[in-house]
């Protein structure tokens, strides 16, 4: 009997569905990490394939600055609830204390993203993490394996990653190590889209473009979504727009577009020329603002 080859998606979903099964199988404390943007939202879709009937063999876990978009957490909440799944919200005890305005933020993102994720997978005891990044997407991510070892730190060192030959993943760690895991690394942002729209997966409505409220600052359309002093000479404006990434909302922007449903979106894509996360405000602060966040053990 002749088999029928895989198509690119069909192959793209059987690979990241072994790498979660091989991670649940290899490691004792996994967990999964969910971000509520639409790479967590497939993750999350290819895990439960992945487990199917059963229920996932680990938890979901979302590290909530306090300065996630409403829409967001409406989302977080109500995905949750329809799927079943266990689910952590970590937050640092100074969340609601530091902020981009008054601190900056490197140290904002130093303190709510990075030493609240690290204190989490700690106090959780996980030896492995899954997480939702893709090579495609950022200089210093297209550097990660899917396997990517971290050190009793959490720290990552790039010059000191283990090779990956013939899809052989090497998870042994010592007492107090970890291991990232990124099932999505050879997904494309249009792969993501087109999956999203193949398998029906719910995405956050900020991914769809309508008129918004928003201020021109620093090149980006940002959105007031919460407590965010306008400086002088800004004032909101209707833009049509949607957002392409998302993540704190003083730092992160929109674009201008009218793509407003998945084919539209996935049209807008196939002619995309600017990475989706030029919007982070995060990812420019420095320069390899990315790299040096990840080497203190962001993901």
């Amino acid at each position: 009997m002749k088999l029928r080859p895989l198509t690119h998606l069909k192959q793209l979903e059987a690979e990241s569905i072994h790498i979660i099964r091989e991670v649940v199988a290899e490691f004792e404390r996994p967990v999964m990490m969910y971000s509520v943007g639409k790479d967590s939202s497939v993750m999350v879709r290819l895990a439960l394939k992945a487990f199917h009937p059963g229920s996932l063999p680990f938890p979901l876990l979302h590290v909530d600055t306090g300065s996630k978009f409403r829409e967001m957490y409406e989302f977080r909440d109500k995905f949750a609830e329809s799927i079943g799944e266990k689910l952590i919200v970590h937050k640092h005890a100074q969340a609601g204390e530091i902020n981009p305005f008054d601190h900056g933020t490197q140290k904002c993102c130093a303190v709510l993203k990075t030493e609240a994720l690290l204190n989490a997978l700690s106090a959780g005891a996980f030896d492995a993490a899954f997480g939702g990044a893709r090579r495609e997407e950022e200089k210093s991510r297209a550097k990660e394996r899917i396997y990517s070892f971290r050190d009793s730190a959490g720290q990552w060192d790039p010059k000191n990653q283990r090779p990956e030959l013939w899809n052989l993943y090497n998870g042994r760690v010592n007492k107090g190590e970890s291991i990232r895991v990124f099932p999505l690394s050879n997904w494309t942002e249009l792969d993501i889209w087109q999956y999203i729209y193949l398998e029906k997966i719910p995405v956050v409505p900020m991914y769809f473009a309508r008129e918004r409220e928003m201020v021109v600052r620093d090149n980006q359309l940002i959105s007031q979504d919460g407590p965010m002093p306008l400086r002088k000479g800004e004032k909101l404006e209707k833009v049509m727009c949607r957002f392409r990434s998302l993540g704190c909302y003083p730092c992160t922007g929109a674009i201008r577009s009218e793509a407003d449903t998945v084919p539209r979106i996935v049209e807008e894509m196939m002619t995309a020329r600017i990475s989706e996360r030029s919007t982070r405000v995060i990812d420019h602060d420095t320069e390899g603002s990315m790299e040096i966040k990840k080497k203190e053990g962001y993901f």
